[in-house]
């Protein structure tokens, strides 16, 4: 097959997936959507113990200065990169660069965030299947009463049994893959018309279960207070690269979620209430979880244990513990789920455009793919603990697979996605086009343009420069 056969096959097949597009039933179903990407174990699972480890209420407010400056600007724009090119992330940046007559390869930067995406949701799917076997451990009251010692001992066997955590990935990723399978209306919309609402009803039950606690005003305290003398530099990296990193930013799915939207739907609006919503939630659950820690003495602080060791100890200790550390698992599963959903999305439309494969087939190849590699996560946590890939490197020195994946994500392929749309947008397409797609004038428009183009770009090159050196 010549070049352009090939090119011409590619292009037929990408029509063709084009004429069967639908679009989001309305702006809030979007909203649902995009919030729920955000919304997952960052918020509940990171967020919550990043602030302790980083001083608390100074700590919230660089993190939202950096939403500002850094979160909405790229989410504006990777959102109208996808309803400008009304495709997969991949054929949508091929599509713009064709239109601004620039080099195709620009499709690459979209590729990145589709691997990101994809490696995310590989050992991702492996916490989120920690949640779900949590979810019965509340429930069944095994942490009722018992020690830390006890409480540890559950965590590690979990974590050393690959058999227990082969069926809970199995089990999570299954039901990823039945909602994505269903389509835009009846999986992506569906789901999250469902399972948003729900927890955010959860989220407010477990905040109102806190307020009784008698540490609400301690916790709030913490949250809100700022005590300056306790930020440091790096606290506040920490603080830009988390807020680049719950928002779902450099992964590709915004773009992927933008091709669904109508245009007559303001972007910046939406990407605004968007990264609200998601902020809210991330302080609600420091505001649920904070109370339960300082009620029982213990240390706010506690690392990444904080939401499978730290609070289950602190669960077994408390009246009605079984009931709200139940919840508490299935406000977790639900945050998960949400966003997984979101990470298989934009492999599945690429297949679907560039394949030619039915929902279902492309949904099934992407999401076994996921779960294979999540297989090599799960080993890394026990009978390959030893094995580091990328050892002989000093930076991946001591690096599981497990490790290795969430390093790789985190530090290189998201910002660095991330800062090749900030590129792209800010200094390489057609400024007419953006505010003709972003429907901003004025002022409002220039402030966006402006920070997009010099500030951004910025922010996000010291972060990845940092978490390289």
């Amino acid at each position: 097959m010549t070049q352009s056969t090939s090119n011409a096959a590619a292009t037929s097949a990408v029509s063709g997936a084009s004429a069967k597009r639908g679009f989001w039933s309305s702006r809030m179903a979007f909203v649902l959507a995009a919030t729920g990407s955000a919304v997952g174990l960052g918020n509940i699972w990171k967020f919550p113990y990043i602030t302790g480890e980083n001083g608390g209420g100074a700590f919230v407010l660089v993190y939202l200065l950096c939403i500002a400056v850094v979160g909405i600007p790229i989410m504006m724009a990777e959102v109208m990169i996808g309803r400008r090119g009304g495709r997969s992330p991949i054929n949508s940046m091929r599509i713009l660069a064709e239109r601004d007559r620039l080099s195709s390869r620009w499709k690459w930067l979209a590729g990145v965030g589709v691997l990101a995406s994809f490696l995310i949701l590989s050992f991702y799917s492996v916490i989120g299947g920690w949640a779900v076997s949590y979810v019965g451990t509340a429930a069944s009251g095994q942490l009722s009463g018992q020690s830390a010692e006890v409480i540890g001992a559950i965590f590690s066997g979990l974590l050393g049994d690959p058999g227990k955590l082969l069926i809970w990935h199995s089990l999570f990723m299954a039901l990823t893959m039945l909602v994505v399978a269903r389509g835009l209306r009846g999986g992506l919309e569906r789901a999250v018309t469902i399972l948003m609402p729900a927890l955010f009803v959860l989220l407010l039950l477990l905040v109102g279960y806190a307020m009784t606690t008698g540490h609400f005003g301690q916790a709030a305290s913490f949250l809100f207070r700022p005590d300056f003398s306790s930020l440091t530099t790096e606290a506040v990296l920490v603080a830009l690269g988390h807020a680049f990193f719950t928002l779902s930013l450099g992964m590709g799915v915004m773009m992927a979620y933008g091709s669904y939207l109508n245009k007559n739907v303001s972007i910046a609006k939406t990407s605004l209430l968007v990264s609200l919503m998601d902020t809210g939630v991330a302080l609600l659950a420091g505001l649920a979880i904070f109370p339960i820690v300082f009620a029982n003495g213990l240390e706010p602080g506690a690392g990444p244990g904080l939401i499978f060791q730290t609070l289950p100890l602190a669960f077994g200790q408390m009246p009605l513990g079984s009931l709200f550390g139940t919840l508490f698992f299935v406000l977790l599963v639900f945050a998960a789920w949400t966003s997984a959903i979101s990470l298989l999305e934009p492999l599945v439309e690429w297949l679907e455009e560039q394949k030619g494969m039915n929902r279902l087939v492309s949904t099934l190849g992407a999401g076994s793919l996921c779960w294979l590699l999540g297989i090599a996560s799960i080993l890394s946590l026990n009978e390959w603990s030893g094995f580091a890939p990328l050892g002989m490197f000093a930076a991946f020195e001591g690096k599981t697979v497990f490790d290795l994946l969430d390093y790789l994500t985190a530090n290189i392929l998201l910002p660095l996605g991330g800062l090749l749309v900030a590129v792209f947008v800010g200094w390489f397409m057609a400024r007419q086009a953006l505010e003709n797609e972003l429907s901003l004038r004025g002022p409002w428009f220039g402030l966006w343009y402006g920070v997009l183009r010099y500030v951004t770009p910025v922010a996000v090159a010291i972060v990845f420069i940092y978490n390289l050196v």
